[in-house]
């Protein structure tokens, strides 16, 4: 069997740049066994497939090179996005179903937004030392203590003091790798309030050796943890935030994620990822 994907780069500034993704349509009659090889053959951070759904307006399962996981921003966006482009979703309010239930996704013009859920803090103490050992840094170079945040999915979340300190991370993607395993993380995802571009709030790099991906260049389901904790932790309280990624991959490909919390009361109750995504390339993979 030949199937096509479609290679979008989502969260793309000014069109350029972007973390591109694998989009299947039409992939009802495939199985999990497909989807993962096709997934493999692809060889990006995610791919996802896209079919009919009883519940809401798609159903989209998301692959990484060797597993399934129940979300993934850039590839929603890059999904929506292309719908959009086909006239096949129309302005306004859309939904998704996945393996962690249905999500809210917003249209506006050529941005897709995801719905992400209230943010869970944990606390990880014990872990603080390995964890600042597998980034090759000393405690005395960060913001505050690492934090484990959730909003659907589970990143540790580490502040460093400037750029340069980001850009020269010393890995050691085994320790990473183990450790997002015994806290049952997607990755690490590490920022400093020093950006390279002044409308921006963050900088960030995220690493997940663990779903088979050292670095990628926009990671939405990352983002939406740190904006809360930038409003919960760090006391910006804004609603808008502005993440940006990508400049320290090894091709740099600049991207931007936009963060709109919606707030009661002083608490976080659910925020909207976003950005834009084109269509680079297509694929043929052959199962």
């Amino acid at each position: 069997m030949k199937v096509k994907v479609k290679i979008l780069n989502a969260f793309i500034e000014n069109n350029n740049g972007g973390n591109p993704a694998g989009v299947v349509l039409d992939a009802d009659k495939l199985n999990h066994e497909q989807k993962l090889n096709i997934a493999s053959q692809v060889g990006l951070s995610e791919t996802a497939f896209v079919s009919q759904s009883k519940t809401a307006d798609f159903k989209l399962d998301f692959y990484t090179p060797n597993r399934q996981i129940a979300h993934c921003g850039h590839a929603t966006v890059a999904v929506f996005s292309y719908l959009s482009q086909l006239n096949l979703v129309a302005q306004g309010w859309s939904s998704k179903e996945t393996i962690d239930g249905n999500r809210k996704i917003l249209i506006q013009q050529d941005m897709a937004y995801m719905e992400q859920l209230a943010p869970k803090y944990t606390v990880v103490n014990k872990y603080h030392n390995q964890i600042f050992d597998s980034l090759g840094i000393s405690q005395d170079l960060t913001l505050r203590d690492p934090l484990l945040v959730n909003t659907g999915n589970s990143f540790v979340i580490v502040g460093v003091k400037n750029k340069q300190i980001l850009a020269e991370l010393k890995l050691d993607f085994d320790a990473i790798k183990d450790i997002s395993e015994e806290l049952d993380l997607i990755g690490y995802y590490i920022y400093t309030q020093e950006t390279h571009d002044r409308d921006n709030d963050a900088s960030t790099r995220m690493f997940f050796p663990r779903y088979g991906v050292d670095e990628e260049a926009a990671t939405g389901m990352a983002a939406g943890p740190l904006a809360c904790y930038l409003y919960d932790i760090v006391d910006e309280k804004k609603e808008g935030f502005n993440i940006e990624q990508g400049y320290y991959m090894p091709v740099p490909s600049p991207s931007k994620i936009i963060i709109n919390l919606q707030v009661e009361d002083n608490k976080i109750k659910t925020l909207m990822a976003g950005g834009k995504a084109n269509v680079s390339k297509e694929m043929v993979v052959q199962i």
